[in-house]
């Protein structure tokens, strides 16, 4: 910002600060950046005229707090006989108004000098500042970095944490003793993560704090299972509307958990649009810039406000401070050394100074001289909760270290050209740079301070929590810490049992998340077009499990394992079939003993009544023999019971195939026999003598052989097996027919049988005899095949143990049906009505 002419001329002060300082002359000056004020004035755009200093308006009351802490530790170090002793050191502090453009103005009018013009001979000498502390705000600190790092002029800031500054290549020469925003964002990663809270969202201030700040914080949450519901921007104009509208985003978001990135002024222009609109159910979490800030935490705001958690730089106790602060009054202090102090003093006690009277209200009182500053009852005179202060005065104690530094240096052994050391009297700032690339000293307080390659401290960060005191006020509650350097994701602790949540909630950690967690039991399925963070849960699909909360798929369950009734876990599958056991196989079994017992007292019935007309009219041999064959068949059914195994698998269906054959076979042969002996009442008839008993047993043992053929061929070729069949939850063990074909040959021929006894029965159901068997044995079998036609459906249809109980019941049911329709008519006659049991009365018609 100079202009120089060449030969003799002079060297010609472009531009002027813009805002007030303070200076103190010293052997080595050292500059300061400070936003004592927030509001900078207009910029010229005209360019026509120079513009005269202007002022700018808004005091900040913790900028100039923290001007002054720069003031005291350069004054301690001046009385510190240990630390750079026969040096003086000075201070020239200047105020950036919160704007790039006049933090940049003050930053070169501190390097270029202040005089108006200069000799030709003095232009490119040492600057009258070799190093600046500053700035706070990162978007003005990275102005003046790239300005000044071209001539390795060396700044320290104490509040700029973006973590754009800890790049080398671009900033060579920044340094500063507050952590980068990169730990910041790593710990509000964790903290997110540690409380489960998924779904948040951000709002951030439109400059570089703001913007890179929330990009690492992204860069922290991307695969951590954390989304961003809405990411909203504070406008630095602040207009009303736009703050309204970022509010009623906040609102009417489901997430209860909102992470700002911004700087002071940015949040309270924010919160005071949340307080306006009395919104009490939000989970704030604050960045360093405001967590600490006793503007915003003051009781009218609580009720929005209380349960805030914040990151907040590491607090220190500075003794002597406190007294030192309340020292200051205008009437010992000309207003030109402090131009910051007569509005200070205003605005504290709410009255006007002689000096300004002639501009200021006319109800505004007049100051008495009698007033004072008291430690903690104001912004500025505030010590309880010194972090940014602190800053300033390890970066201070940093720069003078560095020249303490220096002036160790023994001649020849310096790490400058051919061994030199420095001349503190014309220090040049590329030597100030060298040495606090390697400083390394213990503060007052007794903090150990250094610098990393990329000029950044250790970070270290309290975690805050806003409570309410029994005063109705607001208390700043040390609920954790965080600190990188302690392995290498740093050490991250919360005590959740101290923490008051949003609105004032102590009983348990508020929810924000856009879907609940999937239960065991489900899985999670995005949303189409919507973060991760928000998904359906459907259930798992059948024979899938999960048995995680949250689990983003199912596990198939192996084989012979099958998912319980929940889908948490897979469980051994029930192995089932028809056993003895089961109520069903109990029922049936009883019902086929009594069968096979009631066929038994029939057989013994006949047998003790054989020699009677009843008994021998029916021709005894069959009725024995068929009597036997329905007892087989009774007690097959029982065959079917049990765990199927190699043996009961073959003979079930062979013993079922040949009985049932032998029983309709024997029904066959005596309805032959009916029909044979009323042919023989015709005259020239003489049939009965091919239906002798030698006939019926060879035509009996004729159609059973045939089944006991097929059953061999079916046996031998393609027998039945024992099997396991899945069906859902259960391993079903059924005997696998080995051949389809054989089982419907045995099928079909009884079929064949049972038909063509039921059509001669039929034919022979009007003969003219008192005692018509062929009428009990077209009853049997319209029975029978009733019974056999709705089996096949009702076999195919059953599932499965259900499939052998149906074939159970079909034998049991045909079974009963033949011997209750042929047998019982004639059991009642023998043990009822003997008198019937005549042979006169059975050739009656």
């Amino acid at each position: 910002m100079v202009e120089g002419l060449g030969g003799g001329g002079l060297c010609h002060l472009m531009a002027k600060p813009v805002s007030g300082s303070v200076y103190q002359a010293g052997d080595v000056v050292i500059g300061g950046l400070f936003p004592v004020h927030v509001g900078a004035p207009q910029p010229e755009l005209e360019f026509k005229n120079k513009k005269g200093n202007a002022s700018c308006s808004i005091l900040y009351q913790r900028a100039y707090r923290w001007l002054q802490t720069m003031i005291f530790a350069v004054e301690e170090i001046n009385r510190n006989p240990a630390l750079l002793p026969n040096l003086t050191l000075g201070y020239l502090a200047a105020d950036t108004c919160l704007a790039e453009g006049t933090t940049l103005g003050a930053a070169l009018a501190m390097v270029t000098g202040q005089e108006a013009s200069v000799s030709g001979t003095e232009c490119g000498s040492a600057p009258e500042v070799p190093v600046i502390i500053g700035d706070a705000r990162s978007s003005a600190s990275i102005v003046v970095a790239q300005t000044l790092g071209v001539f390795e002029i060396p700044m320290v800031s104490y509040f700029a944490s973006c973590a754009c500054l800890s790049d080398r290549r671009r900033y060579p020469s920044f340094f500063r003793t507050v952590p980068s925003d990169a730990f910041q964002a790593r710990g509000m990663a964790r903290l997110l993560r540690l409380l489960g809270w998924s779904w948040v969202g951000l709002v951030s201030g439109d400059d570089d704090y703001g913007r890179i700040g929330v990009q690492m914080l992204l860069e922290e949450l991307r695969g951590s299972g954390v989304c961003v519901a809405y990411h909203e921007v504070i406008p630095k104009t602040y207009l009303q509307s736009r703050m309204k509208r970022i509010v009623e985003t906040i609102q009417k978001s489901s997430a209860t958990v909102v992470v700002t990135f911004a700087i002071s002024q940015d949040a309270k222009a924010l919160l005071e649009e949340v307080v306006r609109q009395n919104i009490t159910d939000r989970q704030w979490i604050a960045t360093e810039a405001w967590v600490t800030y006793t503007t915003l935490s003051t009781p009218q705001n609580l009720p929005s406000l209380v349960g805030t958690i914040g990151f907040a730089l590491r607090r220190a106790d500075i003794a002597g401070l406190g007294p030192f602060l309340t020292r200051l009054n205008p009437n010992l202090v000309s207003s030109d050394s402090d131009p910051f102090l007569t509005e200070l003093w205003e605005e504290l006690f709410g009255c006007t100074l002689l000096v300004n009277i002639s501009r200021t209200s006319s109800l505004q009182r007049q100051c008495e001289g009698s007033e004072f500053i008291v430690v903690g009852e104001s912004l500025f005179a505030d010590v309880s909760q010194l972090r940014a202060t602190y800053n300033v005065y390890k970066a201070v104690y940093a720069v003078a270290n560095a020249i303490q530094d220096m002036l160790s240096c023994r001649p020849g052994e310096g790490p400058f050209n051919n061994g030199q050391c420095a001349d503190v009297r014309r220090l040049q700032p590329s030597q100030i740079l060298h040495y606090l690339k390697g400083v390394n000293f213990t503060t007052p307080v007794g903090e150990p301070v250094h610098f990393d390659q990329n000029g950044d401290p250790p970070a270290s960060y309290d975690i805050l929590n806003w409570h309410v005191n029994a005063e109705g006020k607001a208390e700043f509650v040390h609920v954790g810490h965080f600190v990188s350097s302690v392995g290498s994701h740093g050490q991250f602790l919360l005590n959740t049992e101290k923490v008051v949540w949003g609105g004032g909630k102590t009983y348990e950690v508020p929810s924000s998340v856009c879907s609940t967690p999937c239960p065991p039991g489900s899985w999670k399925a995005a949303q189409k077009g919507r973060p991760e963070c928000c998904f359906d849960c459907p259930a798992c699909s059948e024979g899938e499990v999960s048995n995680q909360t949250g689990s983003v798929e199912c596990v198939r369950c192996p084989d012979r394992w099958w998912p319980n009734m929940a889908h948490t876990e897979c469980v051994l599958k029930q192995v089932d079939f028809l056993s003895y056991n089961d109520t069903m196989g109990v029922i049936l079994s009883i019902i086929s003993v009594a069968g096979a017992t009631l066929t038994g007292a029939t057989f013994a019935t006949f047998f003790r009544f054989r020699h009677t007309p009843m008994v021998r009219a029916n021709n005894s041999e069959l009725s024995f023999l068929l009597l036997l064959s329905l007892k087989l068949c009774f007690l097959c059914a029982l065959v079917f019971i049990g765990q199927p195994v190699a043996w009961s698998c073959m003979l079930r269906h062979t013993l079922f195939g040949i009985s049932f054959v032998l029983s309709i076979s024997c029904l066959l042969s005596r309805t032959v026999v009916v029909l044979g002996a009323f042919r023989s009442t015709l005259p020239g008839e003489n049939l009965m003598r091919y239906l002798g008993p030698a006939q019926q047993r060879l035509g009996i043992s004729i159609c059973t052989l045939v089944q006991v053929i097929i059953c061999v061929l079916w046996l031998g070729l393609a027998p039945p097996q024992p099997a396991e069949r899945d069906i859902s939850h259960k391993i079903l063990l059924e005997c696998a027919m080995g051949s389809v074909t054989g089982f419907s040959l045995v099928l079909g021929y009884i079929g064949l049988l049972a038909f063509l006894c039921l059509l001669l029965a039929f034919l022979a159901r009007k003969l003219p005899d008192n005692f018509n068997e062929a009428k009990l044995i077209t009853f049997s079998m319209l029975i029978f095949c009733a019974v056999w036609v709705t089996f096949v459906p009702a076999y195919v249809s059953s599932p499965g143990k259900y499939t052998v109980a149906v074939e159970i019941f079909a034998i049991l049911a045909s079974s009963y049906g033949l011997l209750i329709c042929i047998f019982a008519p004639k059991c009642y006659i023998i043990l009822l009505r003997p008198e019937k049991n005549t042979k006169k009365h059975l050739m009656s018609k």
